[in-house]
């Protein structure tokens, strides 16, 4: 029988979410190693080994990881988008398909040590500097039907907004993990915490202390579509903008590294081999793409 919950229970699970928000809260720059990936002409390149971030654009799948963007190729092998190996701490696919992202470059690349926000209108073959460059890294970043960019920025644990992606207000300051915009509400916004889900109703300003179930990472891709998972790979969908959660399987791969959904069907989870895809709302997952085992820091 499927049972409802509301209220968190699991030490464990807020003890995981805990040691990983200890662990977003520094910085995440060293680099991957240069065996198992290989680039568009067959050359080598780094093997992604730890995932940040995952989007689509049309039907394909991008993802952003500490060595740049990947997409899959016809394997599931990845394969290097673009020039770039920044390590893409916060990133999304906004509606319009372009790609927003943050955290820092490539060892050796030169430039501030945080990206600030940059945009790629080419599905990450190429970047230009939006804002905050050497100021911030968002490790978190979601988009509202309005436009609005809400992003975490970890280093000072505070959630920040912008109309434009240029000008920017400070909202509230908070500890979390993730982020998620209800597709419906520009203002509405959640946020998982070790002590639960925190909910917004003001864009942001002010949250409601966390609770309900405990939740690594955030996707709310409809108005009938919020999902979350939890630092052990347990899937859960929410109702009621986060009050219930109803559990529905466990995600292959071990523990979450990024989650996003598309609608109530069809979701992606990242874990520690790969990413994965669920057509039938999280119930089964295929693998897409195959990844080299990292631990597990953000």
């Amino acid at each position: 029988m499927t049972k409802h919950f509301s209220r968190p229970t699991a030490a464990p699970a807020a003890a995981a979410l805990t040691l990983a928000l200890a662990l977003a809260l520094t910085a995440c720059s060293s680099s991957g190693d240069s065996s198992g990936g290989r680039t568009p002409d067959g050359g080598a390149a780094a093997a992604p080994s730890h995932i940040h971030g995952l989007g689509l654009r049309g039907d394909s799948l991008y993802v952003a990881t500490h060595q740049g963007i990947y997409t899959p190729d016809a394997d599931g092998s990845p394969m290097p988008v673009g020039d770039r190996r920044d390590d893409f701490m916060g990133f999304t696919v906004t509606a319009d398909g372009d790609f927003l992202a943050s955290g820092h470059p490539a060892p050796g690349s030169g430039g501030p040590a945080d990206l600030g926000l940059v945009a790629s209108t080419d599905s990450g073959r190429t970047w230009r500097e939006k804002s905050l460059a050497g100021k911030v890294d968002f490790h978190a970043l979601d988009t509202a039907r309005d436009s609005t960019v809400y992003g975490y920025d970890s280093a000072n644990g505070l959630l920040r907004a912008s109309a434009d992606g240029i000008t920017w207000d400070d909202r509230t300051a908070l500890r979390a993990l993730d982020i998620a915009v209800s597709p419906a509400d520009p203002g509405t916004v959640l946020a998982s915490t070790e002590s639960g889900v925190a909910r917004s109703t003001d864009g942001g300003r002010t949250f409601a202390p966390g609770a309900g179930r405990v939740l690594a990472y955030l996707s709310w891709g409809a108005h009938d579509a919020l999902f979350g998972v939890d630092p052990d790979g347990v899937l859960f969908r929410g109702t009621g903008g986060g009050a219930d959660w109803t559990r529905v399987s466990t995600a292959p791969g071990g523990a979450p590294q990024a989650l996003t959904v598309v609608d109530a069907r069809r979701l992606f989870v990242a874990t520690g081999d790969g990413v994965y895809e669920s057509r039938d709302g999280g119930r089964t997952f295929e693998r897409r793409m195959a990844v080299k085992a990292a631990g597990g820091d953000h």
